[in-house]
């Protein structure tokens, strides 16, 4: 299981909760995993999030997660 902590935002699609947690061992099989247990989640993940995976912005969902990594989903960062 990999613990993701969200922004406070998000808490309504969540039951409140502001840390969930999500088999997976990819990025893409996080959000999926996020979407399926929590489906309105699913609006803002298609739009664009950034996940950091242990301090690290990952931009592939084919980038591994390991299971003790600190995860957080962030809303989308673009440089400019």
């Amino acid at each position: 299981m990999v613990e993701v902590n969200l922004w406070s935002g998000l808490r309504r699609f969540t039951d409140g909760e502001i840390v969930v947690s999500v088999e997976a061992t990819t990025v893409g099989e996080l959000l999926d995993a996020l979407v399926k247990a929590h489906p309105g989640l699913a609006p803002v993940i298609e739009a664009g999030v950034s996940v950091a995976v242990d301090g690290e912005i990952i931009t592939g969902r084919q980038n591994p997660v390991p299971a003790d990594a600190e995860v957080y989903l962030m809303q989308r960062l673009k440089g400019g």
